[in-house]
This record gives C-alpha cells, sequence and structure tokens, in this order.
C-alpha cells in the first residue's frame, strides 16, 4: 500500500538529488543502429539464451535497466533481452584498447573514472535520459572475481541517484542467471558457445513508487516537508539512506530471482 507523492514533494527530491547533465545533447550513434540489426542474430547463434518477461519492457520513453554482473557479454544479453538501444556506465579500462575504445565510444557507451567517482559519468547518464534513451548500470559496480558462487555483491548507490533525480523514470531489473558466467568467465578471452543462459525481465518500478510504498522508502509529503526545514548537510544524510535502501532492495530482487 501506499499513497503517492505529490509532484511538489517529487520535484524537491529530484533537485535536491544534485546530479546535472553535461549540456551536451545525447544521441544514439548510427553504428549502434547498424549492429542493433545485426547483433541480436550472431549473438543467437553462438547462445541458448531463454527471456523471461519481455513484455515488461516499455517500449518508449527513457528507462534504466540495472542487473548482476557476470561477464563482459552482459550487456549484449541484456540489449538482446530489452530490444531497445542501452548506453550502459562502463569502467575506463574498456575504453583504452583497440577494437573495445572504438566500439564503445562509436556505440555511445559512457565511461565512468574511478578516481573521480563517476561524476562525470553520471552527467552524461542524465543527459542519456533527458533524451529519452535507455540507461544500463550494474548496481554492484563490477564484476565478481570469487571462483565459487555466490557473486553477487552488494550495490552502490549511484544509479539510486540517477533513480531519484528522475523519479518518474522507471527502473527495470534484469537477472542474468549463472550461464552468462560459464559462457564467458572473468579472464576469458573469447565466450564458450551454447551455455544455457536466462535473462529475466522483472515488473519496472520507478523511485517515486518506491518512495511512497510501505515496503520500500515508506516516505509521504509530511516527511518530504521536514526535509525542506533542513539545511543541506542533512537533507543529503537523509537521501543517502534511501539511496542505500533502494540499493539494497534492488540487489536483493536480483537474488531472489536467481542471480547466482
Amino acid at each position: 500500500m501506499f499513497v503517492a507523492l505529490s509532484a511538489s514533494s517529487l520535484e524537491f527530491i529530484s533537485s535536491s538529488v544534485g546530479l546535472q547533465g553535461t549540456g551536451e545533447r545525447f544521441k544514439t550513434p548510427p553504428l549502434y543502429r547498424f549492429l542493433e540489426r545485426y547483433v541480436p542474430t550472431l549473438l543467437r547463434s553462438v547462445t541458448n539464451v531463454h527471456i523471461i518477461g519481455a513484455h515488461k519492457v516499455p517500449i518508449s520513453g527513457p528507462a534504466i535497466f540495472c542487473g548482476n554482473h557476470l561477464s563482459n557479454l552482459d550487456p549484449f544479453i541484456k540489449i538482446l533481452a530489452a530490444q531497445r538501444p542501452i548506453h550502459f556506465m562502463a569502467k575506463e579500462g574498456h575504453f583504452q584498447k583497440q577494437p573495445n575504445k572504438f566500439v564503445m565510444i562509436s556505440t555511445g557507451q559512457i565511461e565512468t573514472f574511478r578516481e573521480t567517482g563517476g561524476k562525470d559519468a553520471l552527467a552524461r547518464a542524465v543527459d542519456v535520459i533527458l533524451q529519452g534513451g535507455c540507461l544500463g548500470i550494474f548496481p554492484e559496480g563490477t564484476r565478481s572475481r570469487r571462483p565459487e558462487a555466490p557473486f553477487l555483491q552488494p550495490g552502490k548507490t549511484g544509479f539510486a541517484r540517477l533513480s531519484a533525480r528522475f523519479p518518474t523514470v522507471p527502473v527495470v531489473p534484469i537477472t542474468l542467471s549463472l550461464g552468462a558466467r560459464d559462457f564467458m568467465p572473468p579472464g576469458s578471452k573469447l565466450p564458450r558457445p551454447w551455455k544455457k543462459i536466462h535473462a529475466i525481465i522483472d515488473d519496472p518500478i520507478t523511485f517515486a513508487e518506491w518512495a511512497s510504498h510501505v515496503d520500500g522508502g515508506a516516505i509521504d509529503d509530511d516527511f518530504v516537508s521536514s526535509l525542506i526545514e533542513m539545511d543541506d548537510d542533512r537533507i543529503g544524510v537523509e537521501l543517502r539512506k534511501l539511496y542505500r535502501r533502494f540499493s539494497d532492495q534492488l540487489i536483493d530482487t536480483l537474488r531472489h530471482r536467481g542471480a547466482p
């Protein structure tokens, strides 16, 4: 059960997040559109992917796709599952050597610099959403290097900040099964074809829906009114509590859907 937050409360939360775009227009590059036509067919020819819940993906408008991270091919599998262009936030290492650098830049992926805490990447992520695009984030931040399960790691809060910045944009969880890791384990240069992979798409939820739900953020307009009376430091503390809870519950959702 929940009582929806008012538009003014959502506007205050969004403005308090403190994330701004670069001011540059973002557009899906032509090469991405070209690859979108042919890569799915190639991927299907070497994998055994079973997509569950494809009808839950929003067919238009901005969306934030989140999920567990098991191998370097996870973004391709999630794009295949979503059937929409997704621009992923990726660590700088993927942009340092060719041909990876060319592919990442020419398909509009977003470089994340660890030393700056991803600030520049989050600004570009804002650009993607403002232009009505789809953003892809791995809340864990990186793949687990553990030799055996469990591989799922605690989530970071960057995606939760983005969700709060755009509280009416749907967040779409996609859970990948163990087959995704078996298909291309960490350290592997080549994939291992025909591994069975389940991609489970969950019901989308917005930060606004989650924040006001009794099992989510459990906040109401009175809570937001109390925030307005606080100084910036205290507002930040209270918002970070919400980000952490949102991230933890997203990770729990992935775990319950079978993320190894």
